[in-house]
């Protein structure tokens, strides 16, 4: 190394100490960072991000002064799109999903079910993933004062009764928990989490876990249609579309993506639907399907997958977000409702097995 790299590389490394020491360790959601966190990086983001989080909250205290709810429009999506503080983010998610209404329409129901008779088996499943529940975040350990682990327990045991048909499945413990760090109430995020279960996410968490396969396979052949070359990958090398993006599916991209851009994700599925997530899996490919192109063998696929979800791309989420509305292209509720259509009736015709899809999901999510 010559002089001059030399001092370059003492002035990058002195930059980002600098960083390390303005940006607080845990961030606004009680996450500590990661020993590999690039600070600098972020810092630099930040601080173009919070002019447009300042201008977006100014619009959106407009927008919402005088209304007691919040109705679905043209307007509103477009502002959904362009992001949402997080002063109104529950507020928001609340109206659009119809969490609100459901809420509204059975006073006391939450509360009830609580109180409802004991059911040994969930409760202990519910349990059992408490402490697996965000290990790297401070609001969830038992040290911490309130610890949210009880906050969760009861939204989970809530749902657990309310919909029997679901229970409990590994992977709703970290969309609860995300759902609790937002709201910051427990009836509300019992109410959103039966709009993402119920009505939004179609058959993911039952025990067939029927809607969650054929959805991976939905994205299998929009693959094929936008970016067929890493669609004959895939095939050539037989890596199944559930190795790769289960838990993307199953954990609606927390622990994948950096938390800004999960939430500002879920703003538009909230409102939009479960063909976001197609966007956001379609524009993670797309964006780096020359890398991924570059993969010779089925782990080096596997690999590449996990390392697309890492670096800039992801952490700069306004602008990501921008992609995931252009780089896609065209994609209608039709279109996939039709692909869906034609996906499950083929696993069904293959005589898809339930049991051991959901025991492979459950290693995918806590074997992270």
């Amino acid at each position: 190394m010559n002089p001059a790299q030399g001092e370059q590389g003492r002035r990058e490394g002195a930059a980002s100490q600098a960083a390390r020491d303005r940006v607080p360790r845990v961030d606004p959601y009680g996450f500590e960072r990661p020993e590999d966190f690039d600070y600098a990086s972020y810092e630099e983001f930040f601080s173009t991000y919070l002019v447009i989080l300042t201008r977006r909250a100014i619009k959106w205290s407009k927008l919402l002064k005088g209304s007691s709810s919040v109705q679905k429009s043209m307007r509103v999506k477009r502002y959904i799109r362009k992001g949402v503080p997080l002063e109104h983010r529950a507020r928001i998610w609340m109206g659009v999903s119809g969490a609100q209404a459901q809420m509204e329409q059975n006073p006391g129901y939450y509360h009830r079910l609580l109180q409802g008779e004991r059911n040994d088996s969930l409760e202990e499943a519910i349990r059992t993933d408490m402490d697996r529940t965000f290990p790297d975040n401070v609001k969830f350990r038992k040290t911490s004062d309130p610890c949210l682990q009880k906050t969760l327990y009861n939204v989970l045991l809530a749902y657990g009764h309310h919909n029997r048909g679901v229970g409990y499945c590994q992977g709703m413990n970290f969309i609860a928990g995300y759902l609790i760090l937002i709201t910051k109430n427990e009836e509300e995020s019992f109410w959103l989490l039966d709009a993402l279960v119920g009505r939004i996410l179609p058959d993911y968490y039952s025990p067939a876990m029927l809607g969650l396969k054929t959805d991976q396979e939905v994205l299998g052949e929009l693959v094929r249609m936008k970016i067929p070359a890493v669609a004959d990958l895939m095939e050539g090398h037989g890596v199944l579309w559930t190795l790769v993006v289960s838990r993307w599916f199953i954990c609606l991209f927390i622990d994948i993506l950096p938390v800004e851009t999960v939430l500002r994700i879920w703003d538009c599925l909230f409102n939009e639907g479960s063909k976001i997530i197609f966007r956001v899996a379609l524009t993670l490919i797309k964006q780096h399907q020359a890398f991924i192109l570059e993969a010779t063998s089925f782990p080096d696929i596997c690999d590449k997958f996990k390392q697309i979800t890492k670096g800039n791309f992801v952490t700069e989420c306004h602008t990501f977000m921008q992609k995931i509305f252009s780089e896609p292209g065209s994609l209608s509720m039709t279109t996939i409702t039709k692909l869906r259509e034609s996906c499950r009736a083929r696993l069904l015709t293959q005589g898809f097995q339930d049991g051991p899809l959901r025991r492979k999901v459950f290693k995918m999510v806590v074997l992270r």
